[in-house]
């Protein structure tokens, strides 16, 4: 847990033009404005650079790919390791082509994820610094998860059935050092009172009055300070309110409305490496 929230790099890529018309998403979603979504995601990757001080990694857009720019969903890190997943959408499969080289640059041991049965995007897999869990949703199933298990054999992994949202981390994140945050909505709870089911460990809980406010990204800038990046009062108005409660934060509040729109949120667009590299 000591090394829980602290990363030296971020991998984050540029939003594609084909996101507008081409992306993954509920038809019955708003209408989605390119040229601010491009902004938003400029203002996300200023404060992972600026306001969190790590080395941030641009992969290009390819317009062949139009939800690209969710990086997590392809990749998932823990120490020296990553697992290359196998997204549960067909036409994000060949996304972690364009990625996997920026990993191997940073001296990242690399797992594919091989098994055609199985589906896991990053979106689905919560990290505690003590154990995962792996939502159960339509982008990810059993045999997934069982392969994630056995990438990260030094830690429980356990599997919680999601409804109501996309993936996991659509209603949930780590907030901090044993801190979930988590929605206040019955989709939510349900996966809460599952987690906690499934747990040895006792985690702090933050709720939420939106669940899409629960997505948020803690970083420890300098290994020290408690950093966390969310939903703007633009956004998320009450949700706001419930995050300033935390004591010893420092909170960075932006907006991803647009990103949003095409089923997007904060941890969703980037990987977050521990990477100390020999020059």
């Amino acid at each position: 847990m000591a090394c829980f929230g602290r990363y030296t790099h971020a991998v984050v890529r540029a939003v594609p033009g084909s996101l507008q018309h081409h992306a993954l998403r509920d038809p019955r979603s708003a209408p989605f404005d390119l040229a601010k979504a491009q902004r938003q995601h400029g203002v996300y990757v200023g404060i992972l650079r600026q306001k969190l001080g790590l080395q941030v990694i641009e992969v290009p857009a390819d317009e062949s790919f139009p939800d690209s720019v969710f990086v997590e969903d392809v990749a998932v890190v823990c120490g020296d390791t990553v697992l290359l997943t196998r997204p549960g959408a067909p036409s994000r499969r060949a996304e972690a082509a364009a990625i996997q080289p920026v990993l191997e640059e940073l001296k990242l041991r690399i797992v594919e994820m091989k098994d055609e049965t199985a589906m896991l995007e990053g979106g689905d897999v919560l990290f505690t610094g003590r154990e995962f869990f792996v939502g159960l949703s339509q982008r990810t199933n059993q045999r997934g998860a069982e392969i994630l298990a056995d990438t990260f054999k030094d830690f429980a992994v356990s599997t919680v059935p999601v409804t109501g949202s996309l993936h996991l981390k659509g209603f949930c994140s780590m907030g901090g050092p044993d801190l979930l945050v988590i929605g206040s909505s019955e989709h939510a709870q349900k996966a809460l009172r599952t987690m906690q089911q499934l747990t040895d460990h006792h985690y702090d809980k933050l709720t939420v009055p939106d669940d899409f406010a629960a997505n948020c990204l803690f970083v420890r800038p300098g290994g020290k300070s408690h950093a966390l990046v969310l939903r703007s009062a633009e956004d998320y108005p009450e949700s706001i309110k419930a995050f300033e409660k935390l004591k010893d934060y420092t909170l960075i509040p932006t907006s991803v409305s647009e990103l949003f729109k095409v089923n997007g949120a904060l941890t969703c667009c980037s990987i977050l490496v521990n990477r100390k590299l020999d020059v």
